[in-house]
């Protein structure tokens, strides 16, 4: 079963890398991977797809409903917050900062009452392969790819010869595959959430 798993995450990470190189094949030196392109469009579905989960795993199994919950809290941040040129296009600006107050005051409305276990269920996450992997895409995401998107670099690099998509095309990949490892984290959660659903109700 394990092996199953290992070569279906095989299969999703590298159909989001062909997907990344499609922008580049498609549109050659036109592509831009910037805002309301293909890669972008990409994140926002993986980011959305991931809070869902969490949401899933949340309401099917008691042990993991805090941890769930403030996940998929998260992912609607982050998603909030990829869409921020649309919010402030079509709402006003500063929108984005306004949605993710909301729902970080939703997050802390759904967990009253349940304060004291949060830090018992966070060290509980920690045992969890859905915590790994969590942990490795959040990394990405928020760190690596910042530090190899750094403009600063590129121009030592490139010198007179800087082509900002290059640095575009690093940045995005590494964030795309922090949200892939993201949903793959959701997905391990959902699994053992339904797992300890099951030996729940057959106990």
């Amino acid at each position: 079963m394990f092996l199953l798993r290992a070569l279906l995450y095989l299969i999703v990470v590298s159909v989001v890398a062909i997907l990344i190189d499609m922008e580049g094949y498609q549109l050659h030196t036109h592509a831009q991977y910037s805002e309301h392109t293909l890669t972008e469009h990409l994140q926002d579905l993986l980011t959305f797809s991931s809070c869902m989960l969490f949401l899933w795993a949340a309401k099917l199994d008691k042990a993991s409903n805090i941890i769930g919950k403030i996940l998929a809290a998260l992912l609607a941040m982050m998603f909030v917050r990829e869409s921020d040129s649309l919010l402030d296009l079509h709402a006003f600006d500063g929108a984005w900062q306004m949605l993710v107050c909301m729902i970080f005051i939703g997050l802390l409305c759904s967990l009253r009452g349940q304060f004291s276990q949060v830090y018992k269920a966070l060290k509980a996450y920690t045992t969890l392969p859905s915590y790994g992997v969590f942990l490795s895409g959040f990394i990405t995401l928020v760190a690596f790819s910042r530090l190899m998107g750094r403009g600063s670099l590129w121009h030592s690099v490139m010198g007179e010869q800087y082509v900002r998509i290059v640095k575009n095309i690093v940045e995005e990949g590494t964030e795309t595959l922090g949200y892939t490892l993201i949903l793959l984290s959701a997905i391990e959660l959902v699994i053992s959430a339904y797992k300890k659903r099951k030996q729940t109700a057959n106990s």
